[in-house]
């Protein structure tokens, strides 16, 4: 009996190259536009010829900026050291991208906590919103 498999090769692959790229770029890159930063997920394309690899960092959007010119700079030396790694017949080719998605997320959440802040200031605990009277609209 033949399983279904939900989880295709090219996921595994990404899985296995985000494992040995974090160790890589740590132990390895010694770019100093590289500094701390985390890789969020590879993406691989299913005949494993490309692989988009995104990466957070905690120092702005601007170092991140530059972090991704020194990983993509570092890419050809970081797909042949995974080669060595990887049991593969051929080693997709690299991309880094930076991932501002915790950021915006912050963001998104200050905003959320001023609006209730406002909201609050407004109406005071205990006070509720004036419900608009549906006779004044006559």
């Amino acid at each position: 009996m033949v399983a279904h498999r939900d989880y295709h090769r090219s996921e595994r692959v990404g899985d296995q190259m985000q494992r040995e790229l974090a160790e890589l770029i740590r132990l390895e890159v010694k770019d100093p536009r590289v500094g701390m930063l985390t890789l969020s997920g590879v993406e691989v394309s299913r005949d494993l010829s490309h692989a988009k690899v995104f990466f957070t960092l905690l120092d702005g959007e601007e170092k991140g900026r530059e972090a991704e010119q020194g990983l993509n700079h570092a890419a050809g030396y970081l797909r042949h050291a995974l080669g060595a790694r990887l049991r593969l017949r051929s080693v997709p080719s690299l991309r880094f991208i930076y991932d501002d998605t915790p950021e915006r997320g912050a963001r998104i959440s200050a905003l959320i906590d001023s609006a209730i802040a406002e909201d609050e200031a407004r109406h005071p605990e205990g006070t509720p919103p004036e419900a608009p009277d549906p006779e004044s609209d006559r």
